[in-house]
């Protein structure tokens, strides 16, 4: 790979590291800052593939993790990371089943295909070990249940990680919706999110074999992208479930992702508010936004930090700046070691439940078969026998 290639590559996940902050209400904050346990949470990081794995290694400095065990039989890719980032060969492994053999983690990260999330779970949750996965949750519904039943019957916490759960922007325009007469009741939200292409951006090769699989990522675009989109609106929309769902895909590169679609467009309908959510592989530039329009303004979040509030026509929109939750709060690795260590209580329709990301993963399978049929999909129809 080029130097400039690798800088490209890698500059996403340094300006996340740097200017991330953790994303809860104000009324979920006072649940989480108590005295957690001084010892590092014990974790094992299951999987090299995913280029988010970034995120986590080498950050034991910060001191609320340690890594005592990777799973990944890529020895190529191990070699790489081990020179990138200096961890010890020792706490590398070929299988989940010969690293329990040798430590006890009390945690691990899921950075493997999302296909592969149930294995994970099979595994790791009969044993009682905390979960945290990357987005979505699952690759079908199927699979997401399956999870689910596990983690509840063995009592752990199954966590789903997205970027923009640490976007304090995102929590400034919840805690504005949360107070009901600023923009008025919530007509339409607006999400753009995705970037010109993983290929494109410079996503590692092991990255791309499973990003652009049918199978093992379960599409292209549409769950990549689209998942944001679907977790928050789930969140603002307080747990309830569309009642239609439409789709578009479009596969406008096929010379470069012939097995997926690189672009679609997800409309759902609830009783008195329309989501559109525009995931692609397909635009100029990186971005993951939000706009939420009620009956007297909007709240437009154009970043992690950059926001426009208008309250009404008259005055015009204001520029606003979001502030960052507190040091320990501040991203998802900090956030699940509280998870686990404090145990503190989830709403059913927060971003990281288990009840959240089920719906995402529904509006997800209901959006694959809209695009593949050409009809919206009503909710209750379609998983009646749910």
């Amino acid at each position: 790979m080029q130097p400039h290639s690798l800088f490209l590559k890698i500059i996403p996940y340094i300006l996340f590291l740097v200017s991330s902050s953790f994303i809860l209400p104000k009324n979920n904050v006072k649940n989480t800052l108590g005295n957690a346990d001084s010892k590092p949470l014990k974790v094992a990081i299951i999987g090299l593939t995913h280029d988010h794995v970034h995120w986590v290694l080498g950050r034991e400095k910060i001191g609320d993790i340690e890594i005592v065990g990777i799973v990944e039989p890529n020895e190529t890719l191990v070699a790489r990371y081990h020179k990138q980032y200096g961890f010890s060969m020792n706490l590398v492994y070929k299988s989940m089943t010969t690293m329990m053999q040798e430590v006890k983690p009390e945690a691990v990260m899921a950075f493997n295909d999302i296909h592969g999330h149930l294995e994970v779970v099979e595994f790791f949750a009969p044993k009682g070990i905390h979960i945290m996965v990357e987005k979505p949750l699952a690759v079908n519904v199927a699979h997401a249940k399956k999870m689910m039943t596990l983690a509840k019957k063995h009592k752990i916490h199954l966590m789903t990680n997205y970027e923009t759960s640490w976007y304090g922007s995102n929590a400034k325009a919840f805690d504005i919706i949360e107070e009901g007469n600023t923009i008025g009741d919530i007509s339409k939200i607006v999400f753009n999110t995705g970037h010109p292409g993983p290929k494109e951006i410079g996503c590692s090769k092991e990255f791309l074999e499973w990003l652009t699989d049918p199978v093992l990522n379960g599409g292209g675009a549409l769950p990549d992208f689209g998942c944001y989109g679907a977790n928050i609106a789930t969140y603002i929309m307080k747990g309830e479930t569309p009642k239609t769902v439409t789709c578009v895909t479009q596969q406008t590169k096929p010379d470069i992702y012939p097995n997926v679609e690189d672009d679609a467009i997800i409309v759902l309908t609830y009783p008195k508010t329309q989501v559109v959510i525009q995931a692609s592989w397909n635009w100029t530039y990186g971005r993951k936004d939000m706009t939420v329009y009620g009956k007297n303004g909007y709240v437009f979040c154009q970043n992690n930090e950059d926001m426009q509030l208008m309250t009404n026509v008259k005055d015009g929109p204001k520029s606003l700046k979001a502030l960052p939750l507190p040091k320990g709060m501040h991203d998802p690795f900090a956030y699940f070691s509280k998870l686990v260590r404090e145990d503190f209580p989830l709403k059913r329709y927060d971003l990281a439940s288990m009840e959240n990301n089920l719906i995402v993963v529904q509006i997800l399978e209901a959006a694959k078969h809209a695009a593949e049929t050409g009809e919206t999909v009503v909710w209750e129809e379609y998983f009646k026998l749910e």
